[in-house]
């Protein structure tokens, strides 16, 4: 049952991209342990066509298919596997990048704090911490995308909003996304 879910699933999401202007690459079955769960690395880099009707340097994010693309010249972009938010704490709308730091502090906003105030108050930028090797700042708001201490996430929603990513693929984004880049965020 869980294979044909996953089977539909993976149908679902090519006529989705299919009628967004996205061409989806083939590819073999994913790899998956004997469990049927994902390995590690559920969604590798990689370029895609683009047809859409965004700039090169946009960034787009589809919660839904828990992927990030990052537009590129010459109708390709850049499709990276992300975490979302988890129910409850998904969001979609127009912002920007407001702001890039590398190994970025962590202070957890207050509303964050009422519903775990086991989190530290603070904590320094390094390998422990939940933002990870880089982070985008996205408009006025207290969402970022950012590496992630916990890879295994990827690709799941269980964050509080932001938008995860393993550290390798921030730090690509980061080296390629600029101050002010249109970001999208769709349901």
């Amino acid at each position: 049952m869980r294979r044909s879910a996953l089977l539909f699933a993976g149908l679902a999401a090519g006529l989705l991209a299919a009628s967004a202007g996205w061409a989806m690459p083939s590819s073999p079955a994913p790899n998956l342990q004997a469990d049927s769960r994902p390995l590690a690395s559920p969604a590798p880099r990689q370029t895609v066509s683009y047809d859409g009707p965004y700039a090169p340097g946009t960034i787009i994010v589809s919660t839904r298919e828990r992927r990030l693309y990052f537009v590129l010249p010459d109708h390709q972009a850049l499709k990276y596997g992300v975490g979302v938010g988890r129910p409850g704490f998904t969001w979609s709308g127009v912002t920007f990048v407001a702001n890039k730091r590398e190994w970025p502090d962590w202070t957890p906003p207050a509303p964050m704090l009422l519903r775990r105030p086991d989190l530290p108050r603070h904590m320094a930028g390094g390998i422990e911490n939940p933002l990870g090797a880089r982070a985008l700042y996205l408009g006025y708001s207290e969402y970022r995308i950012h590496g992630s201490n916990e890879p295994d996430t990827i690709g799941e929603a269980v964050s509080s909003g932001c938008i995860r990513m393993t550290n390798q693929d921030v730090t690509d984004l980061y080296g390629r996304a600029s101050v002010g880049a249109k970001v999208i965020v769709e349901q």
